[in-house]
């Protein structure tokens, strides 16, 4: 890391610790040089997730879509909300363990159908 204040790029880090509700790390830093400290935040760099649609449009990623076509899908069946929440949490697992920044529409479908047949035949 830089220091901001003489630009030499030997820092040390003096103190870590979550912040942001452990969504990041704040790092105290000192300079190697002229001794002068500074805070860092290292923050996951999440990398949006494009859906390529039946008509080739393209829109980001959106857990709600998922969510209130597997509820349309459970209504009147014997599943609890938590069972609905574990089951969108492994389709997302699936779908991001793919690591490619666009996926079909259709590929997310299939991998929701599969997960619903385990768990309700009728939905």
């Amino acid at each position: 890391m830089k220091c901001p204040f003489c630009g030499h790029e030997n820092t040390r880090v003096i103190d870590s610790r979550p912040a942001e509700e452990n969504n990041s790390i704040r790092r105290r830093r000192v300079c190697d040089e002229c001794d002068k400290r500074f805070t860092t935040y290292e923050k996951i760099e999440t990398i949006p997730l494009i859906i390529i649609k039946k008509d080739n449009n393209r829109e980001t990623y959106d857990r709600s879509k998922i969510e209130a076509g597997v509820l349309r899908a459970c209504h009147k069946r014997p599943i609890s909300a938590n069972q609905i929440n574990q089951l969108i949490d492994e389709v997302e697992t699936q779908i991001f363990s793919r690591e490619e920044k666009e996926i079909e529409s259709r590929i997310i479908g299939e991998i929701v159908m599969n997960k619903l047949k385990d768990l309700e035949a009728v939905a």
